[in-house]
């Protein structure tokens, strides 16, 4: 996928109904595609009731990134998937809240080494959602399947 189609489509991704409906943006993706923040403003659309932000909304602003940023920068001769998730509250999300997603250069190319030896690795990865004043909200926990595709 070229540079330009990978920037449109993260940008549409504020489209995508999931995130439309929660007001999930994509505010930044670095040159490389190593990293890649989103934000998620409190509106009508993804308060609960006790008027902040909604578990499943926080979760979901954090979903594909890892596994986006992997088959982007490993391509298409290996196959990614998420294995398992889970998400910690840590605090209640007011206001908008962020998060950044980064695998450094030396990771991926781990990553690709052992995928490339090996049946396949599981690497995992961790974030933080952040409110406006920088605290945290919710520590996200991600693993992924890699494997490179049989020849």
């Amino acid at each position: 996928m070229g540079t330009l189609k990978i920037r449109w489509m993260l940008k549409a991704m504020r489209w995508w109904p999931p995130y439309l409906g929660a007001g999930v943006k994509v505010d930044h993706v670095d040159a490389s595609l190593n990293t890649i923040k989103v934000s998620m403003r409190l509106d009508r659309r993804n308060r609960n009731y006790v008027g902040t932000h909604f578990g499943g909304n926080l979760y979901s602003m954090c979903d594909p990134w890892y596994m986006f940023i992997l088959l982007e920068r490993l391509g298409s001769d290996f196959i990614v998937w998420d294995k398992a998730a889970s998400i910690e509250f840590l605090r209640p999300g007011r206001g908008t809240v962020f998060a950044t997603f980064h695998i450094d250069n030396k990771t991926i190319d781990d990553i690709r080494m052992s995928a490339t030896k090996a049946q396949r690795v599981f690497p995992k990865f961790e974030t933080y959602i952040t409110d406006g004043d920088g605290e945290r909200v919710a520590k996200i926990h991600k693993t992924l399947y890699v494997r490179k595709k049989s020849t």
